[in-house]
């Protein structure tokens, strides 16, 4: 069993929010394909960063959902299409095993 996370920014690298059915979107997309999810929303994180000698920051949403097999292409091609719709260089879809009781 593996652990998917997807850490989504909620604005453009502008700082101009993205729109409000962007998360809604990306769950429902996670869901018809693995059939359920969980989206950590409300109490966004913040992540920062250095780039090119200037701090950058983020606010993110956390999605994440459980499989039994990790399909790392399928995951690869869903990171790029967030990454051109987003218009972000690079978008953080990480995986961890786990076992659950």
């Amino acid at each position: 069993m593996h652990l998917v996370q997807v850490l989504l920014p909620l604005a453009d690298n502008q700082g101009h929010p993205f729109a409000d059915g962007l998360l809604r979107e990306v769950r429902e997309e996670l869901v018809t394909r693995f059939g359920g999810v969980t989206a950590y929303g409300r109490a966004p994180a913040q992540g920062v960063w250095a780039h090119k000698g200037t701090r950058q920051k983020d606010d993110i949403a956390v999605v994440e959902v459980m499989v039994e097999t990790l399909d790392v292409n399928w995951w690869a091609g869903f990171r790029s299409r967030l990454e051109y719709r987003l218009s972000q260089e690079e978008l953080v879809v990480r995986a961890f095993e786990i076992r659950t009781f």
